[in-house]
Protein backbone atom coordinates (compact mmCIF):
# COMPACT_ATOMS: atom_id res chain seq x y z
CA UNK A 1 0.00 0.00 0.00
CA UNK A 2 2.94 2.24 0.69
CA UNK A 3 4.02 2.01 -2.52
CA UNK A 4 1.24 2.12 -4.35
CA UNK A 5 0.81 5.66 -2.25
CA UNK A 6 3.96 7.08 -3.29
CA UNK A 7 3.46 5.99 -6.72
CA UNK A 8 0.30 8.35 -6.36
CA UNK A 9 2.11 11.11 -5.24
CA UNK A 10 4.97 11.11 -7.65
CA UNK A 11 2.05 11.13 -10.22
CA UNK A 12 0.43 13.96 -8.87
CA UNK A 13 3.64 15.72 -8.52
CA UNK A 14 4.24 15.75 -12.12
CA UNK A 15 1.68 18.53 -13.67
CA UNK A 16 2.94 20.38 -10.57
CA UNK A 17 6.49 20.47 -11.95
CA UNK A 18 5.24 21.04 -15.48
CA UNK A 19 2.99 24.12 -14.62
CA UNK A 20 6.52 25.22 -12.74
CA UNK A 21 8.57 24.91 -15.55
CA UNK A 22 6.44 26.57 -17.62
CA UNK A 23 5.83 29.51 -15.30
CA UNK A 24 9.72 30.14 -15.09
CA UNK A 25 10.31 29.46 -18.22
CA UNK A 26 8.01 32.38 -19.48
CA UNK A 27 8.18 34.58 -16.16
CA UNK A 28 12.56 34.95 -16.90
CA UNK A 29 11.96 36.28 -20.03
CA UNK A 30 9.40 39.24 -18.86
CA UNK A 31 12.30 40.04 -17.69
CA UNK A 32 13.85 43.45 -19.31
CA UNK A 33 16.93 42.72 -22.04
CA UNK A 34 18.08 39.22 -22.42
CA UNK A 35 21.33 37.51 -21.36
CA UNK A 36 23.14 38.79 -25.07
CA UNK A 37 22.85 41.86 -23.88
CA UNK A 38 24.24 42.01 -20.55
CA UNK A 39 26.88 39.57 -22.40
CA UNK A 40 28.12 42.28 -24.40
CA UNK A 41 27.39 45.35 -22.22
CA UNK A 42 29.08 48.19 -23.47
CA UNK A 43 30.46 46.94 -26.79
CA UNK A 44 27.04 45.88 -27.94
CA UNK A 45 25.88 45.70 -31.65
CA UNK A 46 23.41 44.53 -33.67
CA UNK A 47 25.09 41.70 -35.72
CA UNK A 48 27.34 40.23 -33.13
CA UNK A 49 24.18 39.84 -30.83
CA UNK A 50 22.12 38.38 -33.77
CA UNK A 51 25.01 35.63 -33.98
CA UNK A 52 24.97 34.65 -30.48
CA UNK A 53 21.32 34.80 -29.93
CA UNK A 54 21.50 32.12 -32.85
CA UNK A 55 24.71 30.83 -31.35
CA UNK A 56 22.11 29.93 -27.95
CA UNK A 57 19.07 29.35 -29.95
CA UNK A 58 17.40 32.64 -28.66
CA UNK A 59 16.30 33.62 -32.03
CA UNK A 60 13.79 30.58 -32.23
CA UNK A 61 10.11 30.76 -30.69
CA UNK A 62 9.48 30.76 -27.52
CA UNK A 63 7.72 27.56 -27.53
CA UNK A 64 10.25 26.21 -29.49
CA UNK A 65 13.11 27.28 -27.32
CA UNK A 66 10.63 25.61 -24.24
CA UNK A 67 10.31 22.34 -26.02
CA UNK A 68 13.80 21.63 -26.60
CA UNK A 69 14.70 22.73 -23.15
CA UNK A 70 11.88 20.24 -21.61
CA UNK A 71 13.43 17.67 -24.00
CA UNK A 72 16.96 18.15 -22.81
CA UNK A 73 15.65 17.70 -18.98
CA UNK A 74 14.18 14.08 -19.85
CA UNK A 75 17.77 13.27 -20.54
CA UNK A 76 19.18 14.77 -17.10
CA UNK A 77 20.77 18.02 -19.61
CA UNK A 78 20.33 21.06 -17.86
CA UNK A 79 21.81 22.90 -20.61
CA UNK A 80 25.10 25.25 -20.47
CA UNK A 81 25.63 28.37 -18.39
CA UNK A 82 25.77 31.18 -21.29
CA UNK A 83 28.45 33.12 -19.08
CA UNK A 84 30.75 30.16 -17.61
CA UNK A 85 30.29 27.87 -19.81
CA UNK A 86 29.65 25.10 -16.81
CA UNK A 87 27.24 22.79 -16.92
CA UNK A 88 24.00 23.98 -15.09
CA UNK A 89 23.55 20.34 -13.15
CA UNK A 90 27.34 21.08 -12.09
CA UNK A 91 27.14 24.52 -11.19
CA UNK A 92 24.01 23.56 -8.58
CA UNK A 93 25.56 20.53 -7.36
CA UNK A 94 29.04 22.40 -6.67
CA UNK A 95 26.85 24.90 -4.57
CA UNK A 96 24.37 22.20 -2.96
CA UNK A 97 26.21 21.58 0.17
CA UNK A 98 26.34 24.78 1.00
CA UNK A 99 23.04 25.47 0.74
CA UNK A 100 21.94 22.12 2.78
CA UNK A 101 24.43 22.85 5.27
CA UNK A 102 22.79 26.25 6.11
CA UNK A 103 19.10 25.04 5.81
CA UNK A 104 20.06 21.99 8.43
CA UNK A 105 21.36 24.16 10.92
CA UNK A 106 18.35 26.59 10.57
CA UNK A 107 16.44 23.34 11.18
CA UNK A 108 18.48 22.31 14.04
CA UNK A 109 18.57 25.83 15.70
CA UNK A 110 14.68 25.73 15.49
CA UNK A 111 13.83 22.70 16.28
CA UNK A 112 15.98 23.01 19.32
CA UNK A 113 14.13 26.56 20.44
CA UNK A 114 10.81 26.18 18.78
CA UNK A 115 9.49 22.59 20.29
CA UNK A 116 11.04 23.03 23.87
CA UNK A 117 9.55 26.45 23.84
CA UNK A 118 5.95 25.51 22.62
CA UNK A 119 5.94 22.80 25.09
CA UNK A 120 6.43 24.95 28.15
CA UNK A 121 4.31 27.82 26.90
CA UNK A 122 1.31 25.08 26.48
CA UNK A 123 2.20 23.47 29.76
CA UNK A 124 2.72 26.91 31.47
CA UNK A 125 -0.24 28.60 29.99
CA UNK A 126 -1.28 32.29 30.66
CA UNK A 127 1.83 32.49 32.94
CA UNK A 128 4.86 34.52 32.30
CA UNK A 129 6.87 32.17 30.47
CA UNK A 130 3.74 31.57 27.91
CA UNK A 131 3.97 35.50 27.68
CA UNK A 132 7.36 35.49 26.76
CA UNK A 133 6.99 32.47 23.94
CA UNK A 134 4.15 34.50 22.24
CA UNK A 135 6.52 37.81 22.16
CA UNK A 136 9.18 35.82 20.83
CA UNK A 137 6.71 33.96 18.36
CA UNK A 138 5.51 37.44 17.18
CA UNK A 139 9.03 38.96 16.94
CA UNK A 140 10.73 35.75 14.85
CA UNK A 141 7.93 36.05 12.23
CA UNK A 142 7.72 39.76 11.96
CA UNK A 143 11.64 40.54 12.03
CA UNK A 144 12.92 40.39 8.36
CA UNK A 145 15.83 38.01 7.17
CA UNK A 146 18.07 40.59 6.20
CA UNK A 147 17.65 43.00 8.52
CA UNK A 148 18.14 39.92 11.17
CA UNK A 149 21.16 38.85 9.67
CA UNK A 150 22.93 42.40 9.11
CA UNK A 151 21.96 43.06 12.72
CA UNK A 152 23.74 39.95 14.20
CA UNK A 153 26.85 40.84 12.43
CA UNK A 154 27.23 44.30 13.32
CA UNK A 155 26.91 43.16 16.86
CA UNK A 156 29.31 39.53 17.01
CA UNK A 157 31.22 40.69 13.87
CA UNK A 158 31.89 44.23 13.79
CA UNK A 159 31.82 45.42 17.71
CA UNK A 160 32.61 41.85 19.53
CA UNK A 161 34.40 40.23 16.65
CA UNK A 162 33.48 36.87 17.94
CA UNK A 163 32.39 35.72 14.59
CA UNK A 164 33.94 36.34 10.66
CA UNK A 165 31.01 38.46 8.89
CA UNK A 166 31.16 36.94 5.79
CA UNK A 167 32.95 33.52 3.71
CA UNK A 168 33.04 29.95 4.09
CA UNK A 169 35.29 27.43 5.52
CA UNK A 170 33.96 24.52 4.09
CA UNK A 171 33.42 21.78 7.09
CA UNK A 172 35.88 19.00 6.05
CA UNK A 173 39.20 21.49 5.86
CA UNK A 174 38.43 23.19 9.58
CA UNK A 175 35.02 22.14 11.13
CA UNK A 176 35.75 25.23 13.49
CA UNK A 177 36.05 27.70 11.62
CA UNK A 178 33.89 26.52 9.08
CA UNK A 179 30.75 26.45 12.35
CA UNK A 180 31.96 30.18 12.96
CA UNK A 181 30.91 31.12 9.17
CA UNK A 182 27.99 28.97 9.07
CA UNK A 183 26.33 30.00 13.06
CA UNK A 184 25.12 33.70 12.66
CA UNK A 185 23.69 32.64 8.86
CA UNK A 186 21.73 29.34 10.90
CA UNK A 187 20.45 31.60 13.54
CA UNK A 188 18.77 34.44 10.93
CA UNK A 189 17.59 31.89 8.71
CA UNK A 190 15.77 29.82 11.41
CA UNK A 191 14.60 32.41 13.94
CA UNK A 192 11.40 32.68 11.56
CA UNK A 193 11.21 28.56 11.41
CA UNK A 194 11.50 28.65 15.24
CA UNK A 195 8.75 31.17 15.60
CA UNK A 196 5.82 29.22 13.52
CA UNK A 197 7.59 25.75 15.04
CA UNK A 198 6.87 27.15 18.75
CA UNK A 199 3.31 29.04 17.65
CA UNK A 200 2.00 25.51 16.02
CA UNK A 201 3.87 23.39 19.15
CA UNK A 202 2.24 25.44 21.29
CA UNK A 203 -1.19 25.40 20.14
CA UNK A 204 -0.95 21.63 19.06
CA UNK A 205 0.12 20.68 22.59
CA UNK A 206 -2.97 22.91 23.99
CA UNK A 207 -5.26 21.02 22.22
CA UNK A 208 -3.93 17.34 23.02
CA UNK A 209 -3.50 18.53 26.74
CA UNK A 210 -7.35 18.74 26.70
CA UNK A 211 -8.06 15.14 24.96
CA UNK A 212 -9.40 12.44 27.43
CA UNK A 213 -6.92 10.30 27.75
CA UNK A 214 -4.84 13.03 28.93
CA UNK A 215 -6.81 13.56 31.77
CA UNK A 216 -6.96 10.04 32.48
CA UNK A 217 -3.24 9.54 32.58
CA UNK A 218 -2.95 12.66 35.16
CA UNK A 219 -5.83 10.62 37.24
CA UNK A 220 -4.25 7.24 37.21
CA UNK A 221 -0.91 9.15 38.70
CA UNK A 222 1.49 8.93 35.72
CA UNK A 223 4.45 11.82 36.40
CA UNK A 224 3.78 14.70 34.49
CA UNK A 225 7.00 14.48 32.45
CA UNK A 226 5.66 11.37 31.20
CA UNK A 227 2.26 12.78 30.12
CA UNK A 228 3.75 15.61 28.25
CA UNK A 229 6.42 13.98 26.75
CA UNK A 230 5.48 10.21 26.18
CA UNK A 231 1.29 10.94 25.49
CA UNK A 232 0.86 14.13 24.65
CA UNK A 233 4.15 15.25 22.73
CA UNK A 234 3.98 12.37 19.65
CA UNK A 235 0.48 12.93 19.44
CA UNK A 236 1.01 16.68 19.02
CA UNK A 237 3.81 16.56 16.29
CA UNK A 238 2.26 16.09 13.43
CA UNK A 239 0.96 19.28 12.41
CA UNK A 240 4.70 20.44 13.75
CA UNK A 241 6.17 17.97 11.19
CA UNK A 242 3.60 19.55 8.14
CA UNK A 243 4.64 22.76 8.96
CA UNK A 244 8.26 22.55 9.41
CA UNK A 245 8.41 20.70 5.98
CA UNK A 246 6.66 23.30 4.38
CA UNK A 247 9.46 25.77 6.32
CA UNK A 248 12.30 23.81 5.02
CA UNK A 249 11.23 24.33 0.93
CA UNK A 250 10.64 28.48 2.24
CA UNK A 251 14.62 28.06 3.33
CA UNK A 252 15.54 26.52 0.44
CA UNK A 253 14.11 29.65 -1.25
CA UNK A 254 14.52 32.42 1.47
CA UNK A 255 18.30 31.62 1.61
CA UNK A 256 18.97 33.58 -1.43
CA UNK A 257 19.29 36.78 0.76
CA UNK A 258 21.04 35.14 3.60
CA UNK A 259 23.75 33.81 1.50
CA UNK A 260 24.59 37.37 -0.16
CA UNK A 261 24.36 38.95 2.74
CA UNK A 262 27.04 36.60 4.92
CA UNK A 263 28.76 35.59 0.93
CA UNK A 264 27.92 32.21 1.40
CA UNK A 265 28.77 30.27 -2.51
CA UNK A 266 25.20 28.44 -2.14
CA UNK A 267 22.48 28.06 -4.52
CA UNK A 268 20.48 31.22 -3.10
CA UNK A 269 23.61 32.90 -4.68
CA UNK A 270 23.89 31.20 -7.99
CA UNK A 271 19.99 32.33 -8.33
CA UNK A 272 20.59 35.89 -7.83
CA UNK A 273 24.12 35.75 -9.76
CA UNK A 274 21.89 33.95 -12.64
CA UNK A 275 19.28 37.24 -12.22
CA UNK A 276 22.25 39.51 -12.86
CA UNK A 277 23.71 37.91 -15.69
CA UNK A 278 19.85 37.18 -17.36
CA UNK A 279 21.17 33.68 -17.59
CA UNK A 280 18.30 31.68 -18.45
CA UNK A 281 19.41 28.12 -18.47
CA UNK A 282 21.00 28.75 -14.86
CA UNK A 283 17.71 30.55 -13.54
CA UNK A 284 15.55 27.71 -15.14
CA UNK A 285 17.68 25.16 -13.95
CA UNK A 286 17.71 26.18 -10.87
CA UNK A 287 14.83 27.10 -9.72
CA UNK A 288 13.41 23.98 -10.69
CA UNK A 289 15.60 22.15 -8.74
CA UNK A 290 14.54 24.00 -6.07
CA UNK A 291 10.89 23.19 -7.19
CA UNK A 292 11.88 19.46 -7.00
CA UNK A 293 13.09 19.36 -3.51
CA UNK A 294 10.20 21.19 -2.26
CA UNK A 295 8.04 18.32 -3.88
CA UNK A 296 10.27 15.70 -2.71
CA UNK A 297 10.52 17.12 0.98
CA UNK A 298 6.26 17.23 1.27
CA UNK A 299 6.66 13.36 0.38
CA UNK A 300 8.80 13.02 3.30
CA UNK A 301 7.16 14.54 5.56
CA UNK A 302 3.74 12.60 4.23
CA UNK A 303 6.07 9.70 5.33
CA UNK A 304 7.24 10.63 8.62
CA UNK A 305 3.83 10.28 10.22
CA UNK A 306 3.80 6.72 9.75
CA UNK A 307 6.82 6.87 12.40
CA UNK A 308 5.50 9.72 14.20
CA UNK A 309 1.79 7.97 14.78
CA UNK A 310 2.03 4.39 13.78
CA UNK A 311 -1.88 4.04 13.34
CA UNK A 312 -1.62 6.21 10.53
CA UNK A 313 -1.58 3.66 7.20
CA UNK A 314 -1.78 5.33 3.40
Amino acid sequence: MLAKYLLKRLALSVPVLFGISVLVFLLVRLVPGDTVTVMLGAQYNEEQAQMLREKYGLDRPVHIQYALWVSNLMRGDFGHSTFTGQPVLAAILERLPVTLELTAISVLFALAVGIPLGIRAAVRRNRWVDYLATLFGLSGISIPWFWLGTLLILLFSLKWGWFPSGGYVPIWEDPLGNLQTMAMPGIALGTAVAAVVMRITRSSMLEVLDQEYIKMARIKGAPERIVVRRHALRNALIPVVTVLGIQVGYLLGGSVVIEQIFSLPGVGQLVLQAITNRDYALLQGSILFIAVSFVVINLLVDLLYTLIHPRIRY
